[in-house]
């Protein structure tokens, strides 16, 4: 590839797959030069810069493309790189967009439920590690070029590729050219509105896809998942082969804590053992603290830190078995006292405030055991992280205005408002109501009236819905009677019901 210099007829050549190998640096090294700049003004008054380039696709001097990449930043995401390609010789055009970060420490995964036509319009980044599923129509787009467009766009590409070879198989495979006729039909049945709700699910181990959220949504409107990779998948991303020292081999002389005569875990013990950083694959250490919380149950503190990549993350696990129904805790927030109580939230409890218009989805904070001014202020801290982005605006003053945010002013509006009436309630301000659902009932509020009732507290058993109990995986889960449904008639039979048993 050669990239143009406006200055002088000399050019820089690059190989053409260097300049995708490492986008950030090849990012900084291209910024560094003195390449042709094209202006693009936004509508934040930022400037970001088109870079020209020319794709040298053969050695013939006469068969070459224009290759036109932008640095910007997405709304509510961050820095990506759009690139744009156009040969004026055959007329081929192409475009994508890659990311201009890091791979992230975790992978993640989003399920958005259409269930009227502005979702169609929501904005979609899918990295060309990610994988995306309409899960209704059982259909799933495996890895491939990165793009930025909507749910729409996706969808109505995803049933015109599915036309392309129709005429073909038809000929060769009707039972094949029936079926995906039937779903073809059914994707346009979506498209015009005649199927919902659907959903629209997207898997990125490299944690760079995104679907864009709205300040209305409900809980279970959108879901975000972030999970760890396998070895495998960090292959895939070239982070390496694993760990370079087997973690279960590693250090066994290091004190692990003392147990009891019983092998039981002593409670504010602190234990550390040999553990996978789920952000590199290399040897690290967890440590976790039992913790007895008064008046409801024991729960597990665990922390881990890997030195070789700086992953952290703590989290509060609960334990005990599941209880037959969920429970519903209402909490009145008066006054300063109420802001200064213990909760627990649990990974499996989703959090509403309806005064300040705010829904959490289960899974998205993690566990946390805290006070209810804690809660919310790190509710607060990564939904502005995720909206403004601090990093972004130090760049901006520091003269950078490739990070300007570009949010639509009357978006920016709302969400400020927004985050005005959440900060007012962590001050007291105003009283509003917390309301904890948890299907698993491993959820907490302090009572400060005990061994009486809290007059504001609310506390409601409810039974689990189906979807609840298919999420949980309680459904399929069977601990009485589970060697009957081994199948009979094979000559090891009677050691397969013994293994069973002694499971």
């Amino acid at each position: 590839m050669i990239i143009h210099s406006s200055e002088n007829e000399n050019s820089v050549v690059l190989k053409s797959n260097d300049l995708f190998d490492d986008l950030g640096k090849q990012t900084k090294f291209i910024a560094a030069t003195k390449e042709k700049n094209e202006e693009v003004g936004s509508n934040t008054g930022g400037t970001n810069y088109v870079r020209e380039v020319t794709d040298e696709s053969s050695d013939e001097e006469s068969q070459r493309g224009v290759t036109r990449l932008l640095l910007t930043r997405i709304p509510f995401f961050r820095e990506v790189i759009l690139s744009s390609f156009f040969c004026s010789h055959c007329s081929f055009k192409n475009s994508e967009i890659q990311s201009a970060g890091e791979i992230q420490q975790k992978g993640c995964r989003y399920e958005l439920r259409l269930l009227n036509m502005s979702d169609f319009s929501r904005q979609v980044v899918k990295s060309d590690t990610c994988t995306v599923k309409f899960i209704e129509l059982d259909i799933e787009i495996p890895p491939g070029r990165g793009q930025l467009t909507n749910v729409e766009g996706l969808l109505r590409m995803t049933l015109e590729d599915l036309e392309l070879k129709q005429p073909e198989r038809k000929e060769q495979t009707p039972e094949i050219w029936a079926k995906i006729r039937e779903l073809i039909a059914k994707g346009y049945k979506m498209l015009d509105g005649a199927s919902f709700p659907f959903r629209l699910a997207i898997n990125d181990p490299a944690g760079n896809s995104w679907i864009e959220p709205d300040h209305n949504d409900g809980v279970g409107k959108l879901l975000k998942f972030e999970f760890a990779r396998t070895v495998e998948q960090n292959e895939m991303l070239g982070l390496g082969g694993g760990n370079e020292e087997d973690p279960l081999n590693a250090d066994r002389n290091q004190k692990l804590g003392s147990l009891t005569e019983n092998n039981d875990i002593i409670p504010d013990e602190v234990y550390s053992f040999p553990a996978t950083c789920p952000g590199c694959t290399k040897y690290c250490v967890t440590h976790m603290k039992m913790v007895e919380i008064p008046h409801f149950k024991q729960v597990v503190i665990m922390s881990t830190v890997c030195d070789q990549c700086g992953y952290r993350s703590n989290e509060v696990k609960t334990g005990g078995e599941i209880p037959e129904k969920g429970k519903k805790i209402t909490l009145k927030v008066m006054n300063s006292t109420d802001l200064a109580r213990d909760i627990l939230k649990a990974e499996s409890c989703a959090l509403e405030c309806p005064e300040l218009n705010l829904s959490v989805n289960p899974g998205t904070l993690g566990g946390r055991f805290t006070t209810v001014e804690g809660l919310l202020t790190q509710v607060r801290d990564d939904l502005h992280q995720n909206v403004f982005d601090v990093e972004a605006f130090e760049n901006s003053a520091n003269g950078c205005d490739i990070g300007r945010d570009s949010i639509d002013p009357q978006v920016k509006s709302t969400w400020k408002n927004f985050f005005d009436q959440i900060d007012e309630a962590i001050k007291g301000q105003f009283q509003f109501t917390i309301i904890l659902t948890d299907p698993l009932a491993s959820s907490y509020v302090q009572n400060l009236c005990l061994p009486d009732e809290d007059p504001h507290i609310k506390i409601e058993e409810y039974e689990r819905t189906t979807e609840e109990e298919d999420d949980l995986g309680l459904t399929d889960m069977r601990t009485e009677n589970y060697a009957s449904d081994i199948p009979l008639g094979t000559e090891n039979t009677e050691m397969v019901v013994e293994k069973a048993h002694d499971i």
